[in-house]
């Protein structure tokens, strides 16, 4: 069965959106509601081993903050994340936030070649817009068939839900499509869905248990900026592009 389908997670696939922007905005949240807390890059290595912002939120205080009273700690952290991502909007909006090496060019190729697109992502829906249109331009969110973000799953990653939700919602099978994610929430994610996933890593997740992965890659790499191969077939291109990509499926799908 022919290659059809991209499917992509967002935060550390994409962009390095964890360190640059979601970490950053996360402590500027605490801030202005006059929080002394203050994640460190060391802190939110760990804490991202929870997915989803909320329950990131709940995980810091029940494990790191015994002593924190609230009424409604769910209320809280729902609080508390809207307006982190208040301010994680703005920050991609002030443009600081680049796509990673490849992304780009991967984005156009697989246009052309007629690949169809998809996000699927434990993101609020507002990052994803904010992340697509500040770096692509708003019309790029066309270029999705479905982005599948947010709560439209009742189970977040490391579930499979969002991915047979986007699965479902193109009316394909897993074995049409390639995933791309960067962590091991991700590809017990992708695996429980039944696809067949390209990693790349990133600072939070070049230590990750990647049992079942297609290959394992610094980055998508561009023409004059070859991918570093950690794990995986050997193999001519230097680049993730559409003729790798169907090399990769007809290897492995």
């Amino acid at each position: 069965m022919a290659l059809q389908a991209l499917i992509f997670d967002v935060d550390g696939t994409l962009a390095n959106t964890e360190r640059d922007g979601h970490l950053v905005a996360f402590n500027l949240a605490f801030k202005e509601l006059g929080l002394d807390w203050v994640w460190s890059n060391e802190l939110y290595h760990k804490l991202l081993d929870v997915t989803g912002g909320q329950l990131r939120i709940k995980h810091y205080v029940n494990n790191y903050l015994p002593e924190f009273k609230t009424d409604d700690l769910d209320a809280f952290a729902l609080s508390l994340h809207q307006l982190k991502t208040k301010i994680y909007v703005r920050i991609v909006d002030e443009g600081a936030m680049p796509l990673r090496p490849g992304v780009t060019r991967l984005f156009q190729e697989a246009r052309a070649a007629g690949l169809r697109m998809a996000i699927a992502t434990t993101t609020t829906p507002a990052n994803v817009v904010a992340l697509i249109s500040n770096t692509l331009g708003e019309e790029a969110l066309g270029w999705f068939e479905v982005i599948g973000a947010g709560d439209v799953v009742p189970n977040l990653k490391p579930a499979g839900d969002i991915y047979s939700y986007v699965l479902d919602q193109m009316n394909l099978d897993a074995s049409e499509c390639i995933a791309f994610e960067d962590s091991r929430n991700g590809i017990v994610s992708a695996t429980h869905a039944n696809l067949k996933t390209i990693i790349t890593v990133n600072e939070y997740t070049d230590t990750h248990d990647f049992t079942g992965a297609v290959v394992i890659l610094n980055n998508l790499g561009e023409l004059n900026q070859p991918f570093e191969m950690i794990e995986g077939n050997p193999t001519e291109s230097t680049f993730v592009d559409v003729a790798y990509l169907q090399e990769l499926h007809a290897q492995h799908c």
